[in-house]
């Protein structure tokens, strides 16, 4: 077991599943003091008491504002500061520019974008007090590369890795802010995306072909980056934007 980020303590969003799942089994495998954010009441329980004493779920809907002050208030009680932001709360918002209901466009903006604005308007006056903070966004090569029936998604991942740069710029040298953009990654939204294609099973399939090395992405594989990314190992990135697609950006 390692201690990369022994006595750090950390928010993570979309903790009860896919890759923010993973990335909160590495983050406590490697010493953190985590608060795990969610909707999933059921699933934030046994992951918090799967991970033990070290971890606090606290369930709500990340798109309100006061929720996210919720959590770096439980931070900073439960665990004495904040070191650490990991934000992969995200939804799809399928549906044509045409078609998409104008609800379902403000909800995934709100969950995907305004969200990230939230946590890190709140987390940035405490993550300030220590040295070695990061904030790290979970974002997507949507940001990059358009796809069918994705222009809530697609626009909302784009604004996230402008909010990154933004915050990156403001806040150094104090706190480095970086996102990643993964590719076809094996998790429940990946599956979801592919019902905006007339046949989901085959267009996975296709999505796993294209990529160079012939697979889709496991979400350890992104949780492996996400540590890499807020340990001292990157303590000279910020502002980037890291690509882990399985090469599918050069196919």
């Amino acid at each position: 077991m390692s201690n990369k980020l022994e006595n750090k303590v950390a928010i993570i969003t979309g903790a009860t599943s896919g890759m923010g799942k993973a990335i909160a089994l590495t983050f406590v495998a490697n010493g953190a003091k985590v608060i795990l954010s969610g909707r999933n009441e059921e699933r934030g329980k046994a992951l918090e008491k799967e991970l033990g004493e070290n971890t606090i779920f606290i369930g709500g809907d990340i798109r309100n504002s006061a929720y996210n002050e919720q959590l770096v208030t439980a931070a900073i009680k439960h665990f004495g500061k904040l070191d650490i932001l990991s934000m992969n709360a995200g939804i799809l918002g399928l549906g044509s520019v045409t078609q998409l209901p104008e609800e379902l466009w403000k909800n995934t903006m709100e969950t995907n974008l305004s969200s990230i604005f939230y946590l890190s308007k709140y987390a940035i006056p405490e993550l300030q007090k220590n040295d070695g903070a990061s904030i790290l966004i979970n974002a997507s090569i949507a940001a990059f590369k358009s796809f069918p029936n994705h222009p809530a998604y697609c626009a909302s991942k784009a604004g996230a890795l402008a909010l990154m740069r933004q915050m990156a710029v403001e806040y150094a040298p104090q706190i480095r802010v970086n996102a990643m953009c993964p590719g076809p990654v094996d998790t429940p939204l990946l599956w979801n995306s592919a019902k905006a294609f007339d046949n989901p099973n085959e267009a996975v399939e296709n999505a796993a072909n294209k990529t160079l090395l012939k697979r889709l992405g496991k979400p350890n594989d992104i949780a492996k980056l996400a540590l890499f990314l807020v340990s001292e190992d990157a303590s000279w990135i910020t502002g980037t934007a890291m690509t882990i697609d399985g090469g599918i950006l050069n196919a």
